[in-house]
């Protein structure tokens, strides 16, 4: 049974100073090493922060009781007996060499996580979840970088539909037929109103299994939003002049009803009709009810 040895030492946050070692032996799992580690150094805080003094000791875990106990205490540094290892020349690393290789080095991923939040704007979540794949992360970046809006939107719009998709698809980043660029011009359809956000989901579906480019899914499958005023008013005054009790609920102070007729507008145009138009179109059409229908 593979066991292990554990030395704990605590110091004041800010202090160089090492403080004394305790050495816990003989632990036989990770769960334990994990457990007798973490309490050991709550101990050795208690003490130092009531004013007493960590000796240095040999301890045991008891797994039942959750705690270390002492097995050989007063136990002091030279009773280690350490001495050089004569095979072992001194090594002295020239700082100028190390912080060469530092340069050489890759973003690392706490770097990159922190960069994605406090620089691009990414919330916590999703960064952590980008840089848990280095691959993914540079989709990101390439997005976001030909993305003419906050990063955070090709953020959203990754984590939260592009992996959904690949993983029901089976489908790694070798594998995307999406391009970076792609994914980025769908988010700009969004927000030049172009599509919504429901079809701009059923865009990027198609994207991951065809390859088609956003703008070309769009026209082939009519998924365009109609936002021309009179295309608009028709259908809204078609729909009102269909259901007259619901036009009359609304009237005597039943607001609600609005959200019902902005339902079925959305039903004829298939949901293609501009929702924050039709409800201007909607309230303008039915308050001019309350002076009496259009002539």
């Amino acid at each position: 049974v593979l066991r292990f040895e554990a030395n704990v030492s605590v110091r004041p946050c800010g202090s160089h100073e090492l403080g004394t070692r305790t050495e816990i032996k003989n632990l036989n799992s990770f769960r334990a090493l994990t457990r007798a580690v973490a309490y050991e150094i709550e101990r050795q805080i208690d003490v130092v922060r009531a004013g007493g003094t960590v000796v240095q000791e040999t301890l045991g875990w008891d797994e039942v009781h959750q705690r270390t106990f002492s097995q050989r205490s007063k136990e002091q540094a030279h009773d280690y007996r350490y001495f050089p290892e004569p095979d072992l020349p001194p090594l002295a690393i020239d700082r100028g060499w190390v912080e060469e290789i530092r340069a050489q080095l890759p973003e690392l991923p706490d770097a990159k996580y922190e960069r994605f939040i406090h620089e691009l704007g990414v919330p916590e979540n999703d960064a952590r979840i980008l840089v848990e794949d280095r691959a993914l992360a540079d989709f990101f970046e390439a997005a976001a970088t030909v993305y003419q809006g906050p990063p955070a939107a090709v953020s959203k719009w990754i984590v939260g539909e592009l992996t959904y998709l690949m993983n029901r698809e089976d489908v790694t980043l070798e594998t995307l037929q999406v391009e970076p660029a792609a994914l980025a011009a769908l988010a700009q359809l969004v927000d030049r109103g172009t599509i919504n956000q429901n079809s701009a989901k059923r865009v990027l579906e198609e994207m991951v299994l065809t390859g088609k480019a956003p703008d070309a899914i769009v026209r082939e499958r009519g998924l365009a939003q109609i936002s021309d005023s009179d295309a608009l008013s028709a259908v809204v005054t078609e729909v009102i002049e269909a259901h007259p009790a619901e036009v009359e609920s609304y009237l005597a102070g039943k607001t609600s009803v609005l959200q019902w007729f902005m339902g079925q507008v959305m039903r004829v145009t298939r949901g293609r009709a501009k929702p924050q138009k039709v409800r201007q179109l909607l309230q303008e059409a039915l308050e001019s009810r309350r002076e009496g229908p259009p002539q």
